[in-house]
Formats: C-alpha cells, sequence, structure tokens
C-alpha cells in the first residue's frame, strides 16, 4: 500500500527523500508528496496526483529553492478515502501551516472525529481520513495538559484513533524531530551516522544504512539526526529489536533488465536455493524461528492453510503435499474469508499463514483470530521481522530477496518451496516418513533450482507464443492435480499484467460449463502431468485437449520433456524438464510468468507497475 519514508540528518532531505519513494514505487500507488523542514521555521510541500515522476516534473517547473532542508517526508499514497487527486495527496497540512502529517492505512473512526473538528470551526481541505489526525496534533499542542510539547500532543492523538494505521508527524517548530507511529502497517527505522530514516520498509533507506530497528505493534518513535528513541503509546519506554539487512542496493535495482519482473524471474534459481539453506541439518528439517515442541506438531489433527493472491495459490499446492505426505486433513482458505465464517480450530489445529508482506492485513486478521482460537500458527514470510511473523508460534522465512515487481514471481516459487518443507517438517514429527524418506525428499527439493534455470532457458520460445497471443481477448488455462493450481496462478498473472480475461480451471469441470467458452482461435493454456508420475490423470488431460482442439480452440501445451503423447494435441508446446509430481509446479509456472510479462510488454503496459495494484494490501 502507500509508501512511507522520513529522515533527519546531515544530507539536503529533499534528495533522500525523492530516492526513496522512488525505490518504494513497487508499492503501488496513485499519488505522491514531500515535505522539507528548512530549520529556521518554514515547511514546504509539494504533492502531485500520478505517478513520482509527476511530483518530480512539479519540482523542476516551480524550482527546489524552497526545499532546502535537512529533514523531510515523503509518501506515495493507495486511495482509500478520497479520489486520487493533488488535494487528497500527502502530506497533509494544520491549520496554521506548520504541522504535516503521512499516513498510511485508514482512520476508521474518522468520520466522528471529523464531525467534531467541523463543529469546532476547522475547514478542512481534502477527502482523506488522514486530515483529521493533523488538525487534532494542532488543537492538542496549540492548548491544554499537552500545549507546546509535539511528542505529547502526537501521543495524545494517537490514543484516539482507531483503525489500522502509520503516521508520521513533522512540526517546524521542532525542525530536527519527527514522531511516528505504527498499528498493524508497517515502519522500519534505519540507523545511520548523524542520521536516522524511516521507512514503509527498509528499501526506502538500503542505499545508505543496513542497520535497521523494527518497531513494534502500537509503539512509536521519536527519530533525531542523533538517534531514536521508542515508546508505548502510553508514553513508557518500550525495546526496539535491532536487525541486519542481509542484501545490498544491487538487489533493489534493476540490473540491466527493462522491468524489475524480469530480472525477478531470472533470479528464481537462487530464491528457491537460497530458501532451503540451512533448513536440513542433523538428519531433519529445521525452521527459523520454532516456538512449538516437536509434541505440538505431533498433536496436530488438522492443519489450515490462509493466504491471498499468489500465496493461496501457493497455499493451494502446500495441501497436495501436505497431505500426501502427513495424512492429515488440510483446508486451504481466502484470508479475507477465514475468520467470518467461523472456522473451527482449536489447540490441535496449526494455521500456516503464508505472506510475502508479513503485514498483509486479511492474513494477519486471520492469524488473530486462530491466536484467539488457541490455534497454533506457522508463518511462512518473506519479510524479517514484519507483524505476521513476530505474532507466530513458529516461522519459515522465504529468502527471496526484495521482490519489486508488483506481481509476484521468485516470492511465489520461495513460497511453495517453504511450504514443502513446512509438509515435510509436519511429516518428520508426526513419523510418516522415515529419516531417509525425508532426506530423499529434501534432496529432490535441492535438485530443484538447477532445473528452474534449464526452464528459463526457454523464454525466447515462450515470448514469441506469447507475442502471437498478445491482442486475444481472453485466455484459458487447464490443469490436473497440482498442475489446478499453476493453472490458477498463470490465469492471474495475466489478469494483474495484461489486464486481459483470464480463467484457470481444473480440467475435469470442462464439460460441467467452461467448455462452453471454447470457439475458433482461443487460446487454451495445459500444464501437463507427467506420463510417467500421473499416467492416469495424464491420459485422461490428453483426452480434454482433444475437446477442445475439436471445438477449435489453440493449444499451448507445458509438458515434461520427451513426452511425445502429447505433440500431436499441441499447437504450440512448452517442454519443462521431468521432476516428481509434488514438485513440478516449481518448474510450469515459470514458462506462464513469462508469458504474462511478455503479452503486458507487447500491449504497452507497466509491467512492474500494474493499475490498481499495490505490492502489499494493508487495510482489509
Amino acid at each position: 500500500m502507500c509508501g512511507i519514508v522520513g529522515y533527519v540528518g546531515h544530507r539536503e532531505a529533499l534528495g533522500v527523500v525523492v530516492e526513496a519513494l522512488r525505490r518504494m514505487e513497487y508499492r503501488g500507488y496513485d499519488s505522491a508528496g514531500i515535505a522539507i523542514l528548512d530549520g529556521e521555521g518554514g515547511l514546504a510541500v509539494e504533492r502531485k496526483a500520478g505517478r513520482l515522476a509527476n511530483l518530480e516534473a512539479e519540482l523542476e517547473e516551480t524550482g527546489t529553492e524552497r526545499f532546502v532542508g535537512s529533514t523531510g517526508m515523503g509518501h506515495t499514497r493507495w486511495a482509500t478515502h478520497g479520489r486520487p487527486t493533488d488535494r487528497n495527496a500527502h502530506p497533509h497540512l494544520d491549520v496554521t501551516g506548520k504541522i504535516a502529517v503521512v499516513h498510511n492505512g485508514i482512520i476508521e473512526n474518522f468520520a466522528p472525529l471529523r464531525a467534531e473538528l467541523e463543529h469546532a470551526g476547522v475547514e478542512f481541505h481534502s477527502d482523506t481520513d488522514t486530515e483529521a489526525a493533523v488538525h487534532l496534533v494542532s488543537r492538542a499542542y496549540a492548548a491544554g495538559d499537552t500545549k507546546g510539547d509535539f511528542v505529547a500532543s502526537a501521543l495524545k492523538v494517537l490514543n484516539r484513533l482507531e483503525g489500522a494505521f502509520t503516521l508520521v508527524f513533522t512540526h517546524s517548530d521542532h525542525p530536527d524531530t519527527i514522531v511516528a507511529a505504527r498499528r498493524s502497517t508497517p515502519l522500519v527505522i534505519g540507523v545511520g551516522r548523524g542520521e536516522t530514516f524511516l521507512g514503509s520498509d527498509v528499501a526506502a533507506f538500503i542505499e545508505h544504512t543496513r542497520n535497521a530497528v523494527e518497531l513494534g505493534q502500537d509503539q512509536v518513535v521519536v527519530i533525531t539526526a542523533e538517534g531514536h528513541k521508542i515508546m508505548h503509546f502510553d508514553g513508557t519506554d518500550a525495546p526496539g529489536r535491532p536487525f541486519t539487512i542481509d542484501w545490498d542496493l544491487a538487489a533493489a535495482e534493476k540490473g540491466g533488465h527493462d522491468y524489475f519482473m524480469l530480472k525477478e524471474i531470472e533470479e528464481q534459481p537462487q530464491a528457491v536455493a537460497d530458501t532451503l539453506l540451512g533448513h536440513f541439518a542433523d538428519g531433519k528439517i529445521v525452521l527459523d524461528e520454532q516456538r512449538l515442541s516437536e509434541q505440538d506438531l505431533r498433536d496436530v489433527d488438522k492443519v489450515f492453510v490462509v493466504a491471498c493472491g499468489s500465496a493461496y495459490h501457493s497455499g493451494l499446492l502446500a495441501k497436495y503435499a501436505i497431505e500426501h505426505w502427513t495424512r492429515l486433513p488440510v483446508e486451504v482458505e481466502l484470508a479475507s474469508e477465514f475468520r467470518y465464517r467461523d472456522p473451527v480450530l482449536d489447540r490441535s489445529t496449526l494455521v500456516v499463514a503464508i505472506s510475502q508482506s508479513g503485514e498483509t492485513a486479511d492474513t494477519l486478521e486471520a492469524v488473530r483470530h486462530a491466536k484467539d482460537q488457541k490455534a497454533r500458527v506457522l508463518a511462512v514470510c518473506n519479510t524479517n521481522g514484519s507483524q505476521i511473523p513476530r505474532e507466530a508460534d513458529a516461522v519459515l522465512y522465504t529468502r527471496a530477496g526484495p521482490e519489486i515487481g508488483v506481481a509476484s514471481t521468485k516470492a511465489f516459487l520461495a513460497q511453495v518451496t517453504a511450504n514443502y518443507l513446512v509438509g515435510l517438517a509436519l511429516a518428520q514429527a508426526r513419523g510418516t516418513k522415515y529419516p531417509d524418506e525425508v532426506a530423499h525428499e529434501f534432496s529432490d527439493l535441492e535438485s530443484m533450482p538447477a532445473l528452474v534455470q534449464r526452464v528459463l532457458e526457454t523464454a525466447p520460445a515462450v515470448r514469441a507464443i506469447a507475442r502471437d497471443l498478445a491482442q486475444s481477448s481472453t485466455v484459458l488455462f487447464l490443469g490436473r492435480h497440482v498442475g489446478y493450481p499453476v493453472a490458477l496462478e498463470g490465469a492471474l498473472k495475466l489478469k494483474e499484467l495484461a489486464y486481459m480475461h483470464a480463467e484457470g480451471f481444473a480440467a475435469g469441470e470442462l464439460k460441467h460449463g467452461p467448455i462452453a467458452l471454447i470457439e475458433d482461435g482461443l487460446p487454451v493454456i495445459v500444464v501437463m502431468p507427467s506420463p510417467k508420475g500421473r499416467a492416469m490423470l495424464h491420459s485422461k488431460l490428453l483426452s480434454n485437449i482433444r475437446e477442445i482442439q475439436a471445438r477449435g480452440a489453440r493449444t499451448i501445451v507445458i509438458a515434461e520433456e520427451g513426452d511425445d503423447t502429447v505433440r500431436p494435441f499441441a499447437d504450440d508446446l512448452i517442454e519443462i524438464p521431468a521432476a516428481p509430481t509434488l514438485l513440478q509446479p516449481l518448474l510450469s509456472t515459470v514458462p506462464l510468468q513469462i508469458f504474462a510479462a511478455e503479452i503486458a510488454q507487447a500491449r504497452g503496459y507497466d509491467v512492474d507497475k500494474p493499475r490498481n495494484l499495490a505490492k502489499s494490501v494493508t487495510v482489509e
């Protein structure tokens, strides 16, 4: 969602803030703005709807002379309250023009707060929920028991707010100080020499420092050039959790590629390898953080997987593996629906929560509901120190590194890999697999990065097919067994990037309705199972291909190398290396990513920043 940056230090804040916003563009946004304090009572603000480039053009046209100072903050907005216009862009100012605020999230009780302020004669200049917060701080600073105390005024207001939010305040009378707070949306502190940073994620300041501090739930931080102080909303001191960022600036750069997504597709062999690294020691699967005993895992009698978007599709694949290896029943739920249907949970239930950011609002609320029902929670996450891992009983990190492209690629493959490790850890604890069997499965996983690299070599052929189909209005995807979630993921990628109608179906459902969609020339992508590992399903899917070909469809088939039986029925054939059935999605997904990216490029769309989408969805 929204991207936030704050800076107090010895550099010109304008350059630091704008560059940080550029590094957080991947989060998705529809307007951008900055506020710079000059240290002499001046506060300069500029904001503009649209891309960051619009803001930079405005700064160039009007001049940057008024933006001189070493304290500042910036914001890229994802609209929730109020349309994406200049007047609704952040930062917002109070009536004195001295206090500015930027905000990520939703202030759920903003309506009565706004009514209270308007009744007191405060005039609003936007349609946002955010503006209420800055006016409240202004009034607290002007009168009452917090008069003249910037930090105390902010604390007083924060305790009145409801919802999920990150808020950052500056005051031109206190130009060396920024006050920020978080509740259920992300904020991290960057610690430099003679300078301190704030960011929605570490990409905001990785150029300047790798030393960071996690800000916990319902915590406030006051930053100056000399350092930071963390406290709870009641003003009492709170601990921070320092950590070192384990990737460098190069990981957040395009590296010569036209788009981040193309770079990230090519990084998938490394992402899978890094996710496996260190997770098999002394003959056993090892998690990153485990506050569950072996007995806790043995006592599990049911597993729920909760996730959203691509992570949900990785969870569907987890179901096949976990049920096969452990014989435990597994339900896969959209996190947004989970707590609203009153699922049956108890201490013997394990909830696996999958989230790339660790801040996904629906998944976080699902975790909290599970914990309230006394279930155990295991988090699969790509972001160290984020909220979902902090609230989980065990954690397995996907070490995919920063994923800048909004449409998930390497994070998805890393999630699939991590989910398989979760399945093996459960099988190991429950004794449904012997140690040598666990070792064999892990060895198969270790062989996958090299096979993913071989799939990447098919990219030119996949791109040629994609360019040929770029003007199609609809593409259908078919699969069986583990090929079905792959079909769903392929369709999602095409919708996200190319804005095309695309649907994924279980191939066995064709005759129950979807076959009515088949017409001359309709592209249908088929994910074939192995003729050796799933011979019966293979023959059934061949029958499905015949059915759609007979009705004029153009078939694009992803099949195992050497599968000659499928050749007569494939108008276009994409071959992938042979792999164990459960692991095939790590290979068959890759051509679909390349396919979607190429079609989006051919149609003239921004592959990294698809419209209306945000990388991390931090409000429900």
